[in-house]
């Protein structure tokens, strides 16, 4: 038995055990006459869209590490749809929607293990689609946001101790930035800071957590040698079920099947191409070589760009958006591999930077309130939400982990990095050379 994992299965057993109090009243599936068949069944697809998302990262992320470093890569994302399910289920879905506690977080006994969402519409948050539609499309981001935050630390982290930073930073990062900047009463909103999708909530927050991961662990052994990517039809394929599930993500947080959800659907596309292109003619520009790998991450940096502007803009603001960010996140990721940060796979230059850029993008155009309509209120409560949420999101999770490192030491020894995680932490392999009893002494060795 290892003792180690007794608290979590533990938790586990405690959860379940509550879960059966909540007796069943009937309220739960009554009919609402303000439901729009046309709505719930958008919001049924854009939720199903998003969740596919975190698979995508997965196969994006998996590609482009080691080969000896895949299957653990892809494990951190997919293992998120599970542990932040149950984290949403509980208290976090209360702390970001839940009544407003000074706009800054929500009372966690508000909606704790969804006591009152079911499948009538609630007026402030879904007024046309069921309530627990709601809270199932907003945890979708909330799953996807850890997973993003993996590629900083990719290579060098421990599994136990991973869990243990994603279930906190679900709790005291991204419930009350999602409640400061969604929520009714959040603080930001009614600040009038305009982020459609999550710009802000999701890859700002993501990138600057990654700066603090990439601190906190240190670089890897082989950090500044020559790296190749394990596959890159998995990065290729990673950014097609990124982008189309984007679609969900971005047209989704219209909230219903209109014209908002039509021009996010649209300038989320457009974005994206044109970020593609503008990354691949820079790096040729600058004497390097096309390649799968820079479409895709020129792609996926498109579509952060566009994400908090994707209801605000026209398409050939998105064009520009697009362009930009592409031009600005390949430069940061160059100058960033001057420096001795071990960003593994550049969350903060392509997630952090392109959020940057998408906010304050959105500020300039976002239409009747931008910067071109000749009032500067709202970009410049972009530039201050840039700073307080990149501040908030930076420190507190740098506290996060030191919390977990105290608790479970998040890096890896050093035979166990060498030998890579997909052995040292799961006793799996890619390579079909090795037999399971090489398997089993490597994973000695690493233990």
């Amino acid at each position: 038995m290892r003792k180690q994992w007794i608290p979590g299965f533990a938790l586990l057993i405690i959860v379940a055990l509550v879960s059966l109090l909540d007796m069943p009243t009937g309220e739960e599936f009554l009919a609402d006459p303000n439901i729009s068949g046309a709505d719930t069944a958008w919001m049924l697809a854009a939720t199903a869209l998003v969740l596919l998302m975190t698979p995508g990262l997965s196969f994006f992320y998996g590609g482009m590490v080691s080969r000896k470093n895949v299957i653990s890569t892809m494990l951190q994302s997919f293992i998120c749809m599970g542990v932040i399910t149950l984290v949403w289920v509980v208290g976090g879905f209360s702390l970001a929607f839940g009544d407003s506690i000074g706009g800054f977080i929500g009372d966690p006994r508000t909606f704790s293990f969804f006591k009152g969402v079911g499948a009538a519409t609630q007026a402030d948050l879904a007024p046309t689609i069921p309530f627990i539609l709601f809270a199932l499309f907003q945890m979708k981001f909330a799953i996807i946001t850890p997973a993003l935050i993996t590629g900083s630390f990719a290579e060098r982290v421990r599994f136990s101790s991973f869990i243990l930073f994603i279930i906190l930073f679900s709790i005291v990062v991204y419930s009350p930035l999602a409640h400061m900047t969604w929520h009714p009463e959040g603080f930001l909103r009614k600040w009038g800071v305009l982020d459609f999708a999550g710009g802000t909530v999701v890859h700002m927050s993501a990138g600057f957590a990654a700066i603090a991961a990439a601190i906190i662990l240190g670089k890897r052994k082989n950090h500044g040698a020559v790296h190749k990517p394990a596959n890159v039809p998995f990065v290729l394929l990673g950014t097609g079920l990124l982008w189309f599930g984007w679609f969900g993500f971005n047209a989704g947080s219209a909230l219903g099947a209109n014209g908002d959800a039509a021009m996010a659907f649209a300038t989320t596309t457009v974005a994206s191409a044109a970020a593609m292109l503008a990354w691949v003619f820079y790096d040729a520009l600058m004497g390097r070589k096309i390649s799968g790998l820079g479409a895709s991450i020129g792609a996926v940096v498109g579509l952060v760009a566009i994400t908090p502007a994707a209801g605000f803009v026209t398409i050939g603001q998105s064009v520009f958006i697009g362009v930009a960010s592409a031009i600005v996140s390949n430069i940061v990721v160059y100058y960033k591999n001057k420096t001795g940060i071990d960003d593994t796979l550049d969350v903060f230059p392509c997630h952090g930077v392109g959020g940057i850029t998408g906010m304050i993008l959105t500020g300039v155009f976002a239409k009747d309130v931008g910067l071109i309509y000749g009032d500067p209120t709202t970009f410049l409560r972009h530039m201050a939400a840039i700073f307080l949420v990149g501040g908030f999101t930076f420190g507190a999770s740098y506290l996060l982990f030191k919390v977990t490192n105290l608790i479970i030491p998040m890096r890896v020894n050093e035979v166990s990095e060498e030998v890579g995680l997909d052995i040292s932490q799961h006793g799996e392999s890619l390579s079909k050379s090795r037999t399971p009893q090489e398997i089993a002494e490597m994973m000695k060795k690493a233990s």
